[in-house]
């Protein structure tokens, strides 16, 4: 990090927060549920072809298992040397439709709303558009800049992990580009996530005639959900969700097959370690059943270490010298950041516009955040070193 001298002059004279939205929106606009190969390739596509006219040198990896491709640019200055990597990624939670139905693409007052606006393809378009400023205005950075456009990121980065741990061991600093919280605030510590598929194998019978002789694998599952569900500790950040259950077949049968889904979020490795150990000591009340039981860490948590206590600080003083306060928060949502924090790689998240609604028929940014948070990108990009 340096002190270099501000630019801001200059930036102010060029950023145009109604550009910034029209290419933001030019992103929404494509649709692109992360389940959905095709769809967010669309979108891929319309990002390598701003990315290639800026000059960058492009790579794309063709996607796997029905996903996306994923998409690597960089700057074409300051060879191949340890740099900044920037992260985001290009799918949704939203379905194909919703843009015409519960959520439309629109502008009320300074709330603009459209499907994946906030988390992340702002966030995303934003970090693209600090780059396109300096390229317009003839600078160059002192490190390197990488960007990497994950296909899967809100169903955990399934193909695209390894990639993002390769990137960022090769580089000194990680920005990613999820939405901002609630008044502007970075992430600077995660919660870690432990994701399970467990299923219950019993035994069929007649629920009238032979009920007796059956063993039902929902009345064991409903054992194991009340021994997850009190893992929660709140005292302590730890949380369980039994997302998703299913099983049996029809009413007058005694179930042989139960399965969930379960979720559990941790604030430290101590915790998750704890917590992987109680699900795997876990057995089956009913001796008869069969328990399965498979998953463990899907993403590490990291707390704010001295690498990342002083990119932030590094960060709020730039944005002191934009205009605006900038705080920072410890989140129990999970992103790609979780992976390079983890490494120990001294990593900013939540970097996109403000907003609000991840995930919702809500989903807004803030047309007053573009600008700035434009500006912040900037100054990182020009002060890193």
């Amino acid at each position: 990090m340096t002190d270099q001298p501000s630019a801001l002059q200059s930036n102010e004279a060029v950023l145009d927060a109604d550009e910034i939205l029209d290419g933001i929106l030019e992103w929404v606009e494509i649709e692109s549920p992360s389940h959905d190969g095709v769809a967010v390739n669309r979108v891929v596509d319309k990002v390598e072809s701003e990315q290639a006219a800026l000059g960058a040198k492009m790579e794309r990896i063709p996607g796997r298992d029905g996903f996306g491709d994923i998409l690597v640019a960089r700057t074409p200055w300051g060879g191949d040397g340890p740099g900044i990597l920037v992260l985001s990624h290009l799918d949704t939670v939203h379905a194909i439709g919703i843009i015409d139905k519960e959520l439309k693409v629109r502008r009320e007052d300074d709330k603009v709303y459209g499907p994946g606006i906030y988390d992340m393809k702002s966030g995303a378009y934003i970090a693209m558009h600090a780059y396109r400023h300096l390229v317009r205005t003839g600078r160059e950075t002192p490190l390197p800049i990488t960007f990497l456009y994950v296909p899967e990121e809100e169903i955990g980065s399934p193909t695209s992990r390894k990639m993002i741990v390769d990137l960022a061991k090769q580089n000194k600093y990680v920005l990613v580009t999820e939405p901002a919280r609630d008044g502007g605030k970075i992430v600077t510590a995660r919660n870690g996530r432990l994701k399970y598929d467990i299923v219950v194998t019993g035994r069929p019978s007649h629920a009238g005639m032979k009920h007796m002789e059956g063993r039902s694998a929902i009345k064991e599952m409903a054992h194991q959900i009340l021994a997850l569900e009190a893992l929660t500790d709140y005292d302590r950040g730890i949380t369980c969700s039994v997302g998703t259950i299913s099983g049996g077949t029809l009413t007058n049968v005694v179930p042989a097959h139960c399965e969930i889904t379960v979720e559990m979020r941790v604030p430290d490795m101590d915790a998750a370690k704890e917590i992987e150990d109680k699900v795997a000591a876990m057995k089956p009340v009913d001796p008869d059943c069969i328990l399965d039981i498979q998953g463990g860490i899907d993403r590490p948590p990291y707390e704010k270490f001295e690498g990342i206590e002083k990119l932030f600080n590094h960060a709020k003083e730039l944005a002191a010298e934009i205009g605006f306060e900038l705080d920072d928060v410890k989140t129990g949502g999970g992103s790609d950041g979780n992976f390079t924090g983890a490494l120990g790689i001294p990593t900013l998240d939540g970097l996109g516009a403000d907003g609000h609604g991840a995930h919702s028929h809500d989903e807004f940014i803030y047309y007053s955040s573009l600008v700035e948070r434009t500006k912040l990108m900037v100054r990182l990009f020009e002060t890193l070193e």
